[in-house]
């Protein structure tokens, strides 16, 4: 049978691409649009955010959308299943969150370098920052700024949950932050006063109902192994501190280490009989020639050899707070760091007495730092 005219005399180039125009029509038709992709995207973010601007900062909190008369429903009530919370020896299996605190006067690149390098899932953890409100701490504060904005732009294998920056509302005790003034004998009690109220106000403002670990982590630790946290929570512990040791240059001009943080220890028989003989509001610290405690000192017990057990662990009585690990169990039980004379402690050494009086043992690795 012949064919029509009409179809005799079309190209078939032209039969295909009409073709393919009616397939694109139909596409176009039937396809969702972009702007329903952005909404679906948007819906994501926001059931990952947090329910209301009272949450704490463990996921950033995004504004409900207004009804159509302008107004903003109320705020939900929240309900948080508080024993669905887990603190275990394998955190990252069973996705559990971290929060590394860190009380900070001055920036050093090299403590977020560090930061950076850690090897837990970054998604997992949220940080918090206090800077006390002084010049020395704006500049701090401006450097801490720029560095998130730069993590936070980057790519999101290295991006944080979430980063939260408060400021001190009372002046420091001591006008420098030079390691020498610090360490004065008689700045301690005001400056650790000091610390302890930074400290809770940190803790308070930060930790989250989803929370199961608490890493404090000084502004001065610069380097220490990607894997800190698993290796600290690998051994299932109520508050574990590691050994802390300073880089140096020996009287030979070589690189050297010697021990730096003296607040982790045993309590001996003679702390306790002079700390019966002060005031009550004295306080005991270690580090000082002219106080003998004769406590044993976690420092001062560590195997510097290459074939060291680094998972070696002793039971303390006072702990440091250059890398400590708490489980967060343990802050909402009850225990802080008091900003007074506890038992003749403050600080970090008084939170240990704390969380030791609430039934909460101590423990130190002497041999990992």
């Amino acid at each position: 049978m012949a064919l029509p005219r009409a179809i005799r005399r079309t190209n078939p180039m032209t039969l295909v691409l009409a073709t393919l125009l009616a397939l694109g029509f139909l596409v176009f038709i039937f396809s969702p649009s972009s702007n329903a992709a952005a909404i679906s995207t948007a819906k994501r973010k926001f059931d990952s955010a947090a329910a209301h601007p009272l949450s704490p900062p463990t996921a950033p909190f995004q504004k409900a959308p207004s009804s159509l008369k302008g107004k903003r429903p109320p705020p939900p009530v929240v309900h948080y299943h508080m024993n669905n919370v887990t603190t275990t020896s394998d955190p990252v299996r069973n996705q559990e969150s971290i929060l590394i605190l860190t009380p900070l006067a001055r920036f050093y690149q090299g403590y977020w370098n560090n930061l950076l390098k850690l090897s837990y899932p970054h998604s997992l953890i949220s940080i918090g920052f206090i800077t006390p409100k002084t010049r020395e701490g704006n500049t701090a504060t401006a450097a801490l700024q720029a560095a998130i904005a730069q993590t936070q732009n980057g790519p999101e294998d290295q991006r944080f949950a979430s980063i939260s920056i408060l400021r001190q509302d009372f002046d420091p005790p001591i006008s420098s932050q030079d390691e020498a003034e610090r360490h004065k004998k008689e700045n301690q009690k005001a400056r650790r006063s000091a610390m302890s109220r930074a400290r809770n106000s940190l803790l308070f403002t930060t930790i989250g109902p989803s929370t199961s670990w608490v890493l404090w982590l000084d502004a001065d630790i610069v380097e220490s192994p990607p894997s800190l946290i698993q290796d600290l929570t690998s051994h299932d512990k109520p508050v574990i501190v590691p050994n802390c040791f300073q880089r140096f240059k020996n009287d030979k001009g070589q690189w050297d280490i010697r021990p730096y943080d003296y607040n982790s220890w045993q309590d001996s028989q003679q702390a306790a009989d002079l700390a019966a003989k002060l005031a009550p509001d004295d306080i005991l610290v270690e580090g000082y020639a002219d106080i003998a405690t004769y406590r044993t000192l976690m420092a001062r017990t560590a195997d510097l050899s290459e074939t060291r057990n680094q998972k070696e662990i002793v039971q303390l009585d006072g702990v440091g707070g250059t890398a400590l690990l708490v489980k967060a169990e343990v802050h909402r039980d009850g225990a802080m760091f008091p900003p007074f004379a506890f038992y003749h402690l403050m600080e970090t050494e008084g939170f240990a007495k704390m969380a030791r009086r609430l039934g909460w043992s101590c423990w130190g690795l002497p041999n990992y730092f």
